[in-house]
């Protein structure tokens, strides 16, 4: 069915001409034959988006308002034509609220920072066990030789080691250490003496436990809190919790904790344009108060303290990691939905799908920085 032919179709809601604009730019039917078309289930779909833009977007979907065969597909046509800042335009007076809440408040502070961890990586060890693989790694997979899931995320734990120049007895610092996978792999591994961080509750019992045989010291609390010193320092995937506000300070904190021959890796997402705040669907319901960075911004903060040995991009092995999980998640789903409702599987759904249209777009890109000292006394040879 034609999108005209679905405006005139008995019962039908005329379609808002802004949103049909919008969805002809993108290749996007409604009631079409492909599989990135959407079916309205409940014409309130358009009164939502109209009021409340992407949150209006992402909270129908959860309802079951409207469906789409591949939302990956979808979100990839939307964000290629970068349809989602004309989606800002529908809501400018909320939009302008939430830039004046990014801008005026530290959301990242000592006394927020728990609460990404009570959303989402508190939300179940259960679910995460069923999408990852067996070293819980939350984050990109490196895929460049790899053919499964574990592959990639072992060749990831372990490009991380090589790029640091990990060696037995270095003391290792994990900044936002998840569930501890990239701490047991370097102690295991590498023989490396291993401090882990992380502020979710869940994570760091499920870690403590899991590798009490190791090494390994699991810390519960805030990285600002830290103190002491390290041969090497890595943060991945947490970056993306600090804040522009807490770029600096973050920062400023590896550098105090840094030996002056050591190495840091920064792994964080990253976007190659800066955004007025975060997309309000994801911050209500996926990571509160998070935020990307753009390579301007990591620039601007990079001290004289600091020399970028590397930078390397692989943000296309995101949309694949993504796939992956979202696979796993769905083939776990009979045994998950006696604990978790309808809305949390498409709350779920529809946050994998966006994040891989995110990267297959080429929005998104996913960077691991290597940071050295001035003071080094030895140079370095970029890995791959």
């Amino acid at each position: 069915m034609t999108n005209q032919m679905a405006m005139n179709a008995p019962g039908h809601t005329r379609i808002p001409d802004i949103i049909r604009r919008m969805a002809e730019v993108s290749g996007i039917g409604f009631s079409g034959e492909r599989p990135w078309d959407i079916k309205i289930n409940d014409h309130m779909f358009y009164d939502s988006v109209m009021r409340d833009g992407s949150l209006g977007l992402g909270e129908t979907y959860m309802l079951g308002h409207w469906d789409c065969d591949r939302l990956d597909e979808f979100f990839t046509r939307v964000l290629r034509v970068d349809l989602d800042k004309q989606i800002l335009s529908l809501t400018p007076f909320k939009s302008l609220m939430e830039y004046l809440r990014h801008k005026l408040t530290n959301l990242q502070s000592i006394s927020r920072s728990n609460q990404v961890a009570l959303a989402h990586y508190d939300v179940g060890a259960d679910v995460f066990r069923a999408m990852l693989d067996p070293t819980m790694s939350y984050s990109c997979g490196y895929w460049a030789n790899a053919r499964t899931l574990d592959e990639a995320q072992i060749a990831k734990l372990d490009l991380v080691c090589r790029k640091l120049e990990l060696k037995a007895g270095d003391r290792l610092l994990d900044i936002g250490c998840g569930w501890g996978g990239l701490a047991a792999y370097a102690a295991e591994r590498y023989g490396a003496q291993v401090t882990g961080v992380t502020v979710s509750r869940e994570q760091y019992a499920y870690a403590q436990h899991r590798y009490a045989h190791l090494p390994v010291n699991f810390l519960l609390m805030d990285y600002r809190c830290l103190d002491g010193e390290f041969d090497k320092i890595a943060s991945v995937g947490m970056f993306e919790h600090v804040g522009q506000k807490n770029y600096r300070h973050f920062l400023d904190k590896i550098n105090a904790l840094l030996e002056p021959d050591g190495l840091a890796l920064l792994h964080t997402i990253g976007t190659h344009e800066s955004v007025r705040h975060t997309d309000t669907w994801i911050d209500r319901y996926i990571f509160p108060n998070g935020r990307i960075p753009t390579a301007r911004e990591i620039m601007n903060v990079l001290s004289d303290d600091f020399i970028i040995e590397d930078w390397h991009n692989f943000g296309q092995d995101y949309d694949r990691t993504l796939m992956i999980w979202s696979e796993r998640f769905d083939a776990a789903w009979p045994g998950l939905s006696s604990k978790y409702d309808e809305r949390f599987y498409r709350m779920w759904h529809y946050y994998l799908m966006s994040c891989a249209a995110f990267f297959r777009s080429r929005q998104g890109q996913l960077w691991q920085l290597v940071l050295s000292k001035r003071e080094r006394s030895c140079g370095y040879r970029s890995v791959r």
